[in-house]
């Protein structure tokens, strides 16, 4: 378990892609990391607990669900939180275009890509010490002012969505000194980003987490991409 010196993530989302990639960060860099699952089932996660001395404590949620997130803070109530980082996400129907989307597929997409996000960070940022830092994983899709080529429709309006969320709330937060950051990862081969993504997650996880640290006790909210650069809201 962790000591008072050891630095604690909880990282939300990490059976697999970037959130795996991140658990794996952490631990190289000695923190102790409380990770999320979403089904019961044996994930990569698990693999890696195996050989985490200790470190590695992975739990149940299913940041759909109110309850089940409301029932993981209080599993975790007396724990101190120096990063919250929720990387949980979804892409559907890449190649529609919105009048071809149903209203379920994007109705799903925006839940799972800003609505729970942001549910989870306004459950939990209370167990995020003063100067520590939460981050939400976006995306460069996410830009409004970079959206210059269409594509990504649902996708892009659920980052744009969550991108907006989080200034609001970050706005409500008066006198918090917590840093909040939007984290877009650059197009990464994942699930996901698929085989032809410029960077794999051995790229942009390091660079992320070099980021968040450099960023760490700054305070305000910024949206800001894996090499540090500022993201064009």
């Amino acid at each position: 378990m962790a000591t008072s010196k050891t630095r604690t993530a909880l990282i939300v989302g990490a059976s697999r892609g970037l959130g795996l990639g991140l658990a794996q960060e952490y631990l190289a860099r000695g923190w102790q990391v409380i990770a999320t699952v979403r089904g019961t089932g044996k994930t990569a996660l698990h693999d890696v607990q195996e050989n985490a001395g200790g470190r590695l404590e992975i739990e149940h949620v299913d940041i759909n669900e109110p309850e089940q997130v409301v029932a993981l803070h209080a599993r975790l109530r007396n724990r101190s939180l120096d990063v919250l980082f929720v990387s949980a996400g979804i892409s559907s129907a890449p190649d529609l275009s919105i009048e071809q989307v149903d209203a379920q597929a994007f109705t799903h997409e925006m839940i799972n890509n800003a609505l729970s996000p942001m549910r989870f960070v306004g459950i939990f940022h209370d167990l995020v010490q003063s100067k520590g830092c939460v981050v939400a994983m976006s995306s460069g899709l996410g830009s409004i002012a970079n959206n210059t080529e269409g594509g990504w429709e649902i996708y892009r309006a659920s980052k744009a969505s969550l991108n907006t969320l989080m200034r609001s709330y970050v706005a409500r937060q008066s006198g918090d000194t917590r840093t909040y950051l939007l984290m877009d990862p650059g197009w990464v081969r994942t699930d996901m980003g698929g085989p032809e993504g410029t960077l794999g997650v051995e790229e942009s996880v390091p660079r992320m987490v070099d980021v968040v640290e450099a960023e760490t006790g700054k305070g305000e909210l910024r949206f800001l991409n894996y090499r540090g650069a500022a993201v064009a809201w």
